[in-house]
């Protein structure tokens, strides 16, 4: 998959980006998942990734800026549970070099549009910590509104979340 912004490039996640996933995934920028990611968590992350594409003809992508090439964050569809269904997601995750630019909003505007004109999706959440303000404000300037709360249990902590959801037909 490919989708560029004005600003992005959005493509397929390879085994080759993992050096700059390690960079992108450190204490500062996984805060949100409770701690930095080891090399095996960067690789089984990635590995995942692409598994994922290979299943469902998505998941997360590489993000990169266009000007540079320089690998900035990841964003795209993944599938969540979500009390007793399988949601589509859009998740962003970017380095925190990177945030406050417009960077994940403009990425997830892509995304988003994908999900419902290519993918004939009929909504899209996205599954935000109730803490991760930035995270939820990207998720209102996709459109979306709280459609749920609900706990969600990483890596031995309890989580509170915030289901975001939008529907085609209020895009």
């Amino acid at each position: 998959m490919r989708l560029e912004t004005g600003r992005l490039i959005l493509r397929d996640l390879v085994p080759e980006d993992f050096g700059a996933l390690r960079r992108i995934m450190d204490p500062d920028t996984m805060w949100a998942y409770g701690r930095a990611f080891t090399d095996a968590d960067v690789a089984a992350w990635l590995s995942r990734q692409i598994e994922r594409r290979e299943i469902w003809g998505f998941s997360l992508c590489a993000v990169e800026l266009r000007e540079t090439g320089e690998l900035i964050g990841q964003c795209g569809l993944t599938v969540q549970d979500l009390f007793d269904m399988r949601v589509p997601e859009i998740g962003y995750v970017f380095s925190r070099e990177h945030w406050h630019h417009g960077y994940a909003t403009e990425a997830a505007m892509a995304v988003r549009d994908r999900a419902f004109s290519e993918l004939g999706l009929g909504e899209v959440y996205a599954m935000v910590r109730d803490v991760n303000h930035a995270s939820r404000r990207v998720a209102l300037r996709l459109g979306m509104r709280p459609a749920a709360v609900f706990m969600k249990r990483y890596r031995g902590m309890d989580m509170p979340h915030i289901a975001y959801r939008l529907r085609r037909e209020e895009a």
